[in-house]
């Protein structure tokens, strides 16, 4: 018996596209949707090799019903045909009239997308989705956070967002549009932006009360900024690896577990020791920046070596960090590869810390009560702004003070052996371009 076999073969074009008319097209569409009916009986006569190519063609015929679908929604929108005679009374409610598949949902993505391509600034979305290149979902995501963007970015910067958003959409979807906002952001933002956002969302950090189940086991949720949550993979990593061992065999904890106890091993350590003077960087993330970026508080600086790498921090924020934690330079070659990792530097020792606590007695912020155990040593002028890492261009400042300070760059001298902190915003600024210009580091 002869082995029937179904071959990919692309069909002759007698007519050019742009020359059909609307009638043809339709039978064209039709003809297309008797094609796919019934495929999967006939698939068994397909060869090896041709179902790849099978799938790519039918892929390639649901990107154009995307564009198809988005180009006949714009031109209801632009007739304004979903009112008088039709039952449904707005756009939204027309596509599901007149598109089933979309009355679970897509129907009002569809209509933003189709009202978003009316703005000249939208076009290469549209020509991204007319391609196949993105799918409606991606493109109505790529808008979104495009018109997010735009008032946040410098000058001629738009087309360079927009193109990554389109590129990042077309490989991670929606979700890559906003894997791509901070680079973005720190490379094409407005002075300060990337740090102002970050900044913003530490209102959001929260921990909630224990929730008890009733059988011993009780829950929290947490909430963290980006930096908190670069800060805690950094400590988790090292500790919530398996550790196997020769008397007890494999470690068969799952992910989470080991997560929980090395949660728990670091709140111990810290409890334990929390009347100590630290003698290590209370910091140990790994970060790359160009040190001019860091200079000029530009750009963001991106970690590395845990789970959480590729995350980006913006510079006040390091800035911030590199107060009271340790630097490693690391020197990388033309091709980004590692040529040498430099000695790691401490900027206030354990022994001027303890001096510190007892200078200071507590953060030096006007109000707070906090601990010198709960603060940490701040550079009056910024280590990066040249400032020395002595007792006289140091404070006393708890976390949240320390972010405000920085934030909103306020400088703080020290008279009488006490800290007094100027409150206006970008009075630091001010210090800087003053006669109390930073000394050269060593």
């Amino acid at each position: 018996m002869t082995n029937h076999r179904l071959s990919v073969v692309a069909p002759t074009v007698e007519v050019m596209e742009g020359d059909l008319t609307l009638e043809q097209r339709r039978q064209r569409l039709t003809a297309a949707r008797e094609a796919l009916q019934g495929l999967d009986s006939e698939l068994w006569r397909t060869g090896a090799g041709e179902l790849g190519p099978l799938l790519g063609v039918v892929d390639d015929l649901g990107g154009a019903c995307d564009a198809a679908r988005v180009a006949v929604v714009g031109e209801v929108l632009a007739r304004g045909e979903t009112s008088g005679g039709a039952a449904a009374t707005t756009t939204v409610g027309w596509v599901r009239q007149w598109a089933p598949s979309m009355r679970s949902g897509g129907a009002g993505q569809l209509v933003t997308v189709a009202q978003s391509f009316t703005k000249t600034e939208n076009a290469p979305v549209k020509v991204a989705l007319d391609s196949g290149r993105v799918p409606v979902r991606a493109a109505a995501a790529v808008v979104a956070e495009a018109e997010k963007m735009r008032p946040l970015l410098t000058e001629g910067a738009e087309p360079h967002v927009l193109e990554g958003l389109i590129s990042m959409a077309a490989q991670h979807g929606p979700r890559g549009c906003r894997m791509v906002r901070p680079a973005l952001l720190a490379k094409y933002g407005l002075d300060d932006v990337l740090q102002q956002q970050q900044s913003a969302t530490k209102r959001f950090i929260a921990l909630s009360q224990p929730h008890d189940d009733g059988t011993g086991i009780f829950e929290y949720r947490l909430a963290l900024d980006v930096e908190g949550k670069a800060v805690l993979e950094a400590a988790l990593g090292p500790l919530s690896a398996p550790q196997p061992s020769k008397e007890a065999g494999p470690d068969l904890r799952p992910s989470d577990q080991r997560r929980g106890d090395a949660l728990v091993t670091i709140v111990r350590r810290a409890v334990a020791s929390s009347e100590a003077t630290p003698t290590t960087a209370k910091s140990q993330l790994f970060l790359t920046l160009d040190y001019e970026q860091l200079r000029r508080r530009t750009g963001a600086a991106t970690t590395i070596g845990n789970l959480d790498a590729g995350t980006l921090l913006a510079p006040e924020t390091i800035r911030r960090i590199a107060c009271d934690a340790g630097v490693i330079p690391i020197v990388l070659g033309s091709s980004g590869e590692v040529l040498d990792w430099g000695r790691e530097r401490r900027f206030f020792t354990p022994a001027q810390t303890k001096r510190l606590w007892l200078r200071d007695g507590g953060c030096t912020f006007p109000g707070c009560s906090a601990p010198p155990q709960w603060a940490d040593a701040h550079h009056l002028v910024h280590w990066a702004d040249g400032g020395q890492s002595d007792l006289t261009n140091a404070a006393l400042l708890c976390e949240r003070h320390h972010t405000v300070v920085h934030d909103r760059r306020l400088a703080g001298r020290l008279t009488d052996r006490q800290v007094a902190w100027d409150l206006r915003r970008g009075s630091y600024d001010e210090l800087l371009r003053g006669a109390c210009a930073p000394p050269a580091r060593a």
